[in-house]
């Protein structure tokens, strides 16, 4: 017989709210990406008219033609833009741009969380895929100290997935704030934009409700090894 081990229900649940975050994210983009902005801009000409607003010049726009999303590179001081957005005048890619601008605006202000990220995630990413191995070494050889050890370093990656969620949501705010003032986006454009940006919030807050259900299955699993 297969023994089914009750907090996969944990793992079901995380990858289930994972799942919703993306289709709910992506249903968004396709929407408001057929609707073109009036201003006629690119997202690139966006993105360059909000970093030249707030002086700053030494953060290169770049074309990607593949990856998971557009991103900001805080080492390399690039904006990426899938090229699907790059050109585009819709809402959802100027709206993106924006996002996308709000941490390079954050990377120039020494934004204190971006700042944490930057310095702590490396060696916290790493620990954390140490984490689980160390975990299930421990629950093999029956080592406690081992198990505790590992769950431990899993906890750094899942803080780091909690600082994830003020500097993407900053991030957001910072853009839709921009948007709005700049007239970058007419206001009955508003909605659409901050209709992407907060779907694309929710991954982040599905990603790190994921990491504590795994989290927490860590630590029953921990705890009924110590109890058997």
């Amino acid at each position: 017989m297969f023994y089914f081990d009750p907090t996969y229900i944990l793992v079901i649940i995380g990858m289930l709210l994972s799942l919703w975050a993306s289709s709910n994210v992506n249903s968004k983009i396709r929407e408001y990406s057929k609707i073109k902005a009036k201003s006629g801009l690119t997202a690139y000409e966006a993105a360059e008219l909000i970093l030249k607003s707030h002086d700053i010049h030494n953060v290169q726009i770049k074309m990607i033609n593949s990856g998971a999303s557009d991103y900001y590179n805080t080492r390399t001081k690039e904006l990426c833009l899938l090229k699907s957005n790059y050109d585009s005048t819709s809402i959802a890619a100027i709206g993106i741009a924006a996002h996308e601008c709000g941490h390079a605006i954050q990377d120039a202000e020494g934004y204190a969380p971006l700042v944490l990220k930057n310095t702590v995630a490396p060696a916290c990413s790493v620990a954390s895929n140490i984490g689980v191995y160390i975990v299930l070494a421990g629950i093999i050889f029956s080592a406690g100290p081992l198990v505790n050890a590992g769950i431990m370093l899993f906890t750094l990656g899942v803080l780091v997935t909690l600082l994830l969620l003020p500097i993407e949501y900053n991030a957001s705010d910072r853009a839709l704030e921009i948007l709005k003032s700049s007239g970058l986006l007419q206001e009955d454009e508003m909605y659409g934009a901050t209709k992407v940006l907060r779907s694309a919030g929710l991954t982040y807050v599905a990603a790190a409700a994921s990491s504590v259900l795994t989290l927490l299955r860590l630590l029953i699993i921990a705890r009924n090894r110590d109890s058997d």
